[in-house]
């Protein structure tokens, strides 16, 4: 349905304009005849349009002429005669000859018109006339071309790309690098040996990223071409971290558009940017150009496209050696050998013949292939080639040749010798997707979207005066994507510096550890802000500052965490083996002790320390000591579990015996005759060790209730230092740690009141200093372990707290074992019933 519509437009407008298809095909067309025969299309003439934006098709001669599309007419030429000629057993086509129609695409109408020209040779149609076309014959390849080169841009290629396609008939572009037109479903038959704009818009995103321009103006043509790129970089750009602070369309220039090339300018040095990225095609560009150097603008960055970054079109406007630095994308350079020398010779050929043929006279047959005097009113002109010419006339000339090549494959030349028949448009499109060969050591093939796996110079433009030269600088792959750029061949426009890379950014970066607030819409205007402590700025979200895993931490203005250090009393510690030292002489001295009163347990010494109480409260001693062996090494869920209580019921046991035994003997010298009956009994029926036993339940209780109602569990304390953990037990100062705290002091107070109060026994039993001294002692010590508590925690203060365990135990077994024992064994005499009872009689006699 498709080729059908266009095929009866093709008809419809063939009848309407005939005569300027003669003037494009018969009348002063460059062709030359062969077995096949390629089209191509190419702009020998610039001519402007109507002024009123309507299309209509022009006389191509009344134009300026083209320099450029005068050497890709060349690049064709010159690439089908070298095929023709070549006489060696490599020829790509032994016994053919190649053809070629060259139409002037100076206009989008011209190569609308070309377009259905081709088509008509293709399918007959008649003329308006009448008259039937000759049938033409298997090889007559001049009158259907095989397949097509051309046009020289995007816009010019739209149409024909999609009128070809219908029909299958193959077109190869030079200069066409609209992505859009990979569309395989919308262009199925287009091709191209310039690479795809998308990797155009890769190498600027790339070069961007290279020198950190993150703050970019964007303008690009009116037309596909411009508006295209635009829109595939703009969107690309935020993905790199790039703002396009403002953005531009270049009009065609005319008197009306005067004002908005000012205002283009105006917006650039608005927005205060230095990177400027031009994708415009160079006949856009060169009507804005005049107006930047009208304002003077000297100091910017300014990134070009491959169509004007290498163009003498736009580097030869006056003044435009003060806009700063010019960065471009290049097609790769490569020169076609012996090309410069072909052009030589025709312009040559050209003064002879202005000299002594008429106009319309062909050439000899020696050069038969020369049939329009067009070709050496163009040649006369002797234009210059520069670096934009030779690059996009070897696509040209590549082109050619992949025509070439996939000819040599269809007609199976392989064998040195083609078949002679026929090839249709679509068996050639098929094997020109499978070409693959090396020219000039430059590899030619077609990927699946039929574009050129090829990548792009970098080039700077380089000014001496005012002599203009392009330097390559770099370069850019697209499979794998990769950049390279020689700094050191870069010389920017600030020449006080010409080594330091210009600034393009909106907000500076931010310090280490801060993360951006932005302050507009634009993600590259910010302010910066400090990271705080336990947080840090991950590089991959910088606008948030990250908190830190419960196990790590972090200073204020971090950029990572570290791993806390884990506080606790390791067994290997040298603090830990020197404890462990003291816990083995406490428990030596409390088990020798019990063994000698248990050896002496009826001495009078004995008797009058508690006797078989003494026993209990060594026994206590020991295990409140044993209680600290719970402050070793990680917690564990029983050493939390018993590392109070025991502490706690031991040493109430302890104090207990030492307060009911100093209640006894207080009663008994001070009170025995004001006694109550009540007392006798509650002393001969065992009330003292019942007190005891009463006195150690009750805080047995308490422990128990507490454990069982919220028992303490290993913990780690990250609150109290922001850089470590702190392995410990919970509820360490839990109310019901605190009433047996209490309950514990409260028989401290007793104990301490009721030795006081027998401060003037005698000797054998006044134990009032050496009880007041344990407590003294007992109680400074876990006094000293609270306040290192409350301001530090970590191996030397659970090194306090064992300490504090110890230090109570031994000073308890100092004050009342210790002179008990001293007596028993070193001072016998003491220990005597006479010695005891001498003592009570002085006491006695005192006291009256």
């Amino acid at each position: 349905m498709f080729g059908a519509v266009f095929l009866s437009l093709s008809w419809l407008i063939l009848q309407l304009s005939d005569g300027e298809l003669d003037y494009i095909s018969k009348g002063k067309g460059m062709q030359l005849q062969g077995d096949f025969s390629i089209a191509g299309l190419f702009p020998l003439h610039d001519t402007k349009g109507p002024s009123d934006g309507l299309p209509a098709l022009g006389q191509c001669n009344g134009g300026t002429q083209n320099k450029h599309g005068f050497h890709l007419l060349q690049a064709m030429r010159f690439a089908v005669e070298e095929i023709n000629n070549s006489s060696t057993a490599q020829s790509l086509l032994p016994g053919l000859k190649l053809g070629y129609q060259i139409y002037d695409i100076c206009s989008v109408s011209a190569g609308l018109l070309a377009t259905l020209d081709l088509l008509q040779k293709h399918y007959n149609i008649t003329s308006s006339s009448g008259q039937e076309k000759d049938n033409e014959s298997m090889y007559n390849s001049s009158q259907r071309p095989v397949a097509v080169v051309g046009p020289d841009s995007s816009s010019k290629s739209f149409t024909p790309a999609a009128v070809l396609g219908a029909y299958l008939i193959p077109q190869i572009s030079y200069e066409a690098s609209n992505e859009m037109l990979s569309n395989k479903f919308l262009y199925p038959a287009f091709l191209r040996t310039i690479p795809s704009d998308k990797n155009q818009v890769a190498a600027m995103i790339q070069l961007l990223v290279k020198f950190n321009w993150t703050w970019v103006a964007l303008l690009g043509s009116d037309n596909a071409y411009g508006l295209e790129g635009m829109q595939s970089l703009s969107e690309l750009a935020p993905l790199h971290g790039i703002c396009i602070a403002y953005q531009g369309v270049i009009p065609t220039f005319s008197a009306d558009t005067i004002q908005n090339m000012r205002n283009i300018v105006t917006g650039i040095l608005t927005t205060k940017v230095n990177t400027i990225v031009v994708f415009s095609s160079k006949s856009k560009l060169k009507g804005l150009i005049p107006y930047i150097v009208e304002r003077n603008v000297t100091d910017k960055v300014w990134i070009g496209t491959e169509d004007w970054s290498t163009s003498s079109q736009i580097s030869g406007i006056p003044g435009i050696h003060t806009i700063g630095t010019v960065l471009g994308i290049s097609v790769i350079y490569s020169a076609i050998s012996g090309f410069e020398e072909f052009e030589r010779k025709l312009a040559e050929a050209s003064m002879l013949q202005s000299d002594t043929e008429e106009v319309n006279v062909t050439m000899s047959s020696g050069n038969e292939c020369l049939q329009s005097t067009d070709l050496y009113s163009l040649a006369r002109n002797k234009f210059p080639l520069d670096r934009y010419d030779i690059t996009s006339s070897f696509n040209v000339y590549k082109a050619v040749y992949a025509v070439a090549h996939a000819l040599h494959k269809a007609l199976g030349c392989d064998s040195g010798a083609c078949q002679m028949r026929r090839v249709d448009p679509w068996e050639l499109l098929w094997w020109l997707k499978q070409v693959r060969f090396s020219l000039d050591n430059t590899s030619v093939y077609f990927d699946i979207n039929g574009d050129p796996p090829t990548g792009y110079d970098i080039i700077l433009w380089v000014w001496r005066g005012a002599e203009w030269s392009v330097r390559k600088v770099g370069s850019f792959s697209p499979d794998p994507i990769l950049l390279t750029v020689d700094s050191d061949e870069i010389e920017w426009h600030n020449m006080a510096n010409s080594r330091e890379v210009p600034l393009s950014i909106c907000s500076p970066p931010c310090p280490q550890g801060h993360k951006k607030l932005q302050t507009g819409q634009h993600t590259c205007c910010f302010d910066c802000q400090a990271c705080p402590a336990a947080t840090f700025l991950n590089t991959s979200d910088p606008t948030n500052c990250q908190e830190c895993l419960w196990q790590q931490w972090s200073l204020p203005q971090s950029e990572q965490c570290l791993n806390r250090t884990v506080l606790l009393l390791a067994w290997d510690n040298p603090l830990s083996i020197a404890l462990l030292f003291f816990l083995a002489s406490c428990l030596l001295m409390t088990s020798s002790s019990a063994i000698i009163l248990l050896l002496n347990l009826n001495t009078p010494v004995a008797k009058s320390a508690g006797g078989r109480t003494c026993l209990l409260m060594l026994a206590a001693l020991t295990a409140a000591a044993m209680s600290s062996l719970c402050h070793f090494g990680p917690p564990s869920p029983l050493a939390c579990i018993l590392k109070q209580p025991l502490f706690n019921v031991s040493f109430t046991v302890c104090l207990a015996a030492i307060t009911v035994r100093s209640l006894q003997v207080v009663c008994i010298f001070k009170f025995a005759s004001r006694l109550p009956p009540a007392y006798d009994k509650w002393a001969k029926k065992h009330g003292p060790e019942f007190t005891i036993f009463l006195v150690s339940v009750i805080v047995l209780f308490i422990s128990v209730l507490r454990v069982s109602i919220n028992p303490p569990v290993p913990d780690q304390d990250l609150d109290f230092y922001e850089d470590s953990i702190v392995l410990e037990c919970s509820n360490t100062l839990s109310p019901g740690a605190g009433l047996e705290l209490a309950y514990v002091s409260l028989l401290s107070t007793l104990c301490f009141f009721f030795s006081y109060m027998g401060k003037d026994l005698p000797a054998n039993y006044n134990e009032a200093k050496c009880v007041t001294f344990c407590l003294m002692v007992y109680m400074i010590s876990w006094m000293s372990f609270f306040t290192v508590y409350l301001i530090s925690r970590g191996p030397f203060t659970i090194a306090a707290q064992v300490f504090a365990v110890l230090f109570s135990v031994l000073a308890f077994f100092g004050g009342y074992f210790l002179p008990k024992i001293y007596i028993i064994v070193l001072k016998p005499q003491m220990n005597t019933t006479a010695h005891f009872q001498n003592c009570i009689q002085m006491y006695t006699m005192s006291k009256q």
